[in-house]
């Protein structure tokens, strides 16, 4: 017998995975509207299933916000590894370029997920080890490219000067004033290049700019 769809009600799909579209609908809920807006209710209604069906999955909102934040640590952690990994062939300062544009490219591409990562507020990392260890992958990636490009003299305030850069440089695109002026995705490229090439010559000692 075929199902007939009532007038504004989706027709629950038996072959999708409901786990995975919870947490779809939660990152563009995220990304539009703000962590405010996202409820395990609010979630279950644009998903299309019923107001329990979340809980099956999430023991409550923050725990879909873990495991969206955990996501995005692995996310970020590939793509600094990766980034890191150009220096055994092309250098410190091509390896410093790849892992800025790893960083902002990902807060550009999530700026939901991005705006969450570093909220203990809206995720209490002590409640999940999934984050924790994902973050612990991402910081030590960071670390890598600490040791690139000081060797021995690599140390907590050298590390967070290169995490300090790329992470307020992804706020002023995402939340900041230069959210207006560059709302182009070619402007804003054009924008972070530049930024990323002149502090990686002032970190490299290249001729300052004046």
């Amino acid at each position: 017998m075929r199902t007939t769809a009532k007038p504004g009600r989706p027709v629950a799909d038996p072959a999708r995975d409901l786990r995975r579209a919870l947490l779809i609908t939660s990152r563009t809920l995220l990304d539009t509207d703000g962590p405010s807006a996202l409820s395990m209710r609010e979630v279950a209604r644009r998903t299309g299933c019923t107001h329990q069906a979340p809980y099956h999955y999430f023991e409550d909102r923050e725990s879909i916000l873990a495991t969206l934040v955990a996501e995005g640590f692995d996310d970020l952690a590939v793509r600094l590894q990766a980034a890191n990994a150009i220096a055994a062939v092309e250098g410190p300062r091509a390896a410093l370029l790849a892992s800025g544009q790893a960083y902002v490219g990902f807060a550009l591409e999530h700026p939901g997920v991005f705006r969450i990562m570093f909220r203990p507020d809206l995720c209490d990392a002590s409640r999940f080890p999934a984050v924790q260890d994902a973050g612990t992958r991402a910081r030590e990636e960071l670390d890598v490219l600490n040791r690139i490009l000081h060797t021995r003299d690599a140390d907590a305030a050298s590390a967070t000067m290169l995490w300090s850069h790329v992470h307020g440089l992804a706020g002023l695109l995402i939340d900041g004033p230069l959210s207006a002026p560059l709302a182009m995705p070619a402007e804003q490229q054009a924008h972070v290049t530049e930024v990323l090439a002149r502090f990686a010559d002032l970190m490299l000692g290249a001729t300052p700019y004046r």
